[in-house]
């Protein structure tokens, strides 16, 4: 990669139409016999390469910011990426993961300090609708993984993804046998629900019959550890959040979850113990426990005082142990 741009005079710009017109090849001639098609998919797999090389440098150099914003202006300027993503599972395995660098550093180009690809996405949305159900392609899945989460650290994007039936197959596939697949799905739900808190808020508060009758019977019930551990995590940060605040109060004002919570308290994995302990805090803090709330915790105080009591984590962490004390002279007091 030594003297890229002296040995090669194309600018930016010029690599990002070559792609494109290699794109608009494969597209039309994927399965035809045209003897150049090999050839034509060498090339594009070098001008991809080269692409990457201009966004994050090379061993030999630093990327150049002016490079970067032709690039970047460039490449959303006509419907690059559109034809990037729909030819993704015609690439080679090796182009198909610097592609998905490629688009992973455009969402963060600024362009006369605007997020051009946001405004791309912001009238291309229906490539998120492509990104999402390449969880059900496990050739792609993690590539499409990987694109989707950068497309959704733009919040009007990220709030197209949260309203749309698309939140509804994400309990799908955090779910999938394949356990790659699985985690990326969660990875890109976590992120999903924690990241944009205003989105969010408003998310859950519109959503919360349907949501969390999922989440609960799905995630928190699963059979599955790795799933309940992952689930427990993400309603804890949703939870514990203030931006969540009336969610989280709705949310411990219900008996049906306090009950899921107990049952969590009681598994033999210590961290699945621990993130369900920092949620079940929350029901004994409730200066404002609905009736059954109260009577659920009063049958079996004696029981939860026995558990909290030696209820131990491995490091020593005061918070922990404050909180611990804040519980059990809550439900002592009952």
């Amino acid at each position: 990669m030594k003297g890229l741009f002296k040995s090669k005079p194309r600018t930016p710009a010029d690599v990002v139409r070559q792609t494109r017109e290699l794109l608009i090849y494969v597209d039309l001639h994927y399965n035809s016999r045209d003897p150049k098609r090999e050839e034509k998919m060498g090339e594009l797999s070098k001008n991809i390469r080269e692409l990457k090389s201009i966004l994050y440098g090379n061993s030999e150099s630093e990327p150049v910011a002016e490079f970067c914003t032709q690039l970047t202006q460039e490449f959303f300027k006509e419907n690059t990426l559109r034809l990037l993503v729909v030819c993704l599972p015609k690439l080679s395995l090796e182009t198909r993961k610097d592609a998905t660098q490629v688009v992973a550093n455009l969402q963060r180009q600024l362009v006369h300090s605007r997020l051009i690809a946001s405004d791309y996405l912001e009238t291309n949305k229906d490539l998120l609708d492509i990104l999402v159900s390449g969880y059900e392609n496990m050739d792609i899945a993690l590539h499409y993984g990987a694109m989707l989460r950068e497309c959704i650290r733009h919040q009007s994007i990220a709030r197209y993804v949260l309203e749309s039936e698309h939140m509804k197959k994400f309990f799908d596939y955090i779910q999938l046998p394949n356990f790659d697949i699985a985690s990326d799905a969660s990875a890109t739900f976590k992120e999903l629900l924690t990241r944009h808190k205003s989105t969010v808020a408003e998310f859950l508060s519109r959503n919360y019959d349907w949501f969390f009758a999922e989440f609960n019977s799905r995630l928190l019930s699963s059979p599955n550890y790795i799933t309940r551990r992952q689930a427990i995590k993400v309603l804890g940060d949703m939870l514990l959040d203030r931006s969540n605040s009336a969610v989280m109060m709705r949310y411990v004002s219900s008996k049906d979850n306090l009950m899921i919570l107990m049952n969590l308290l009681r598994e033999s994995s210590k961290n699945i113990q621990i993130e369900a302990f920092h949620v079940f805090k929350l029901f004994a803090a409730n200066k404002n426990k609905p009736p059954e709330i109260a009577t659920i915790l009063v049958t079996n105080r004696s029981k939860l005082l026995r558990f909290l009591a030696g209820f131990k984590i491995d490091k020593e962490d005061e918070q922990f142990e404050a909180d611990k004390e804040q519980v059990i002279k809550e439900i002592s007091a009952l």
